[in-house]
């Protein structure tokens, strides 16, 4: 299977923005106008105190300029891998625009009031399951999980605000790289990359295809 890419469609130099945030809310903003399903779904990569690495589709919830946002239970194994290997690649696969986004930075758990904060904006259902379900852990059966999501909430039936479970939060993957793909006819992609340097700052570089 083969597909052939616009000729037309690149990424030069001169059409990159000055820092990596403000290109990517270019490109974010092209992706959700497009319209493309899901545009905030990003593939996340983790690995183990062993480098044994893993990977799976969460949705980016924020970002800002100190880096991206997401939700996890952190007794998952992307959260427990987090715990000892500190550090993440974040893929953003827009295959109807021929382009991706490819992150790579160290993680650190956001503030107790930022996770509240998002929680509280989350559907109730959402809210509950977050509290039934032990994610990443084997459980029996549906009927198993389900009940638990059935005592839950009963639990919480007369609480109209839930709180954030204790083991749940988010986590902000800081880049130290930010590379933006665009896909170019003859396999000769653009790929232009921001990179932070050892004294903090940030340079600009193009990769070979």
């Amino acid at each position: 299977m083969r597909n052939e890419y616009a000729a037309d469609l690149g990424l030069s130099e001169a059409d990159l923005a000055a820092d990596w945030h403000t290109q990517f809310d270019r490109w974010f903003a092209d992706a959700v106008a497009r319209p493309l399903p899901e545009p905030n779904a990003m593939i996340v990569g983790t690995a183990d105190a062993a480098g044994r690495p893993s990977g799976r589709t969460v949705l980016l919830k924020g970002y800002d300029a100190e880096g991206f946002v997401f939700f996890t239970n952190y007794g998952s194994r992307k959260g427990t891998e987090l715990a000892v290997n500190p550090w993440a690649s974040l893929v953003f696969p827009w295959f109807p625009m021929q382009r991706q986004v490819v992150v790579a930075g160290r993680v650190e758990r956001v503030d107790r009031a930022e996770t509240e904060a998002y929680f509280a904006s989350r559907p109730r259902g959402s809210q509950l399951g977050a509290w039934a379900s032990d994610q990443s852990r084997p459980v029996a059966g549906r009927a198993e999980l389900e009940e638990r999501y059935r005592r839950v909430e009963e639990r919480f039936a007369d609480r109209p605000v839930l709180p954030a479970p204790p083991d749940w939060g988010g986590l902000r993957v800081r880049p130290e790289t930010v590379e933006f793909w665009q896909g170019r006819a003859g396999r000769l992609h653009d790929r232009l990359r921001f990179r932070r340097t050892d004294a903090g700052d940030w340079v600009t570089e193009r990769l070979a295809p």
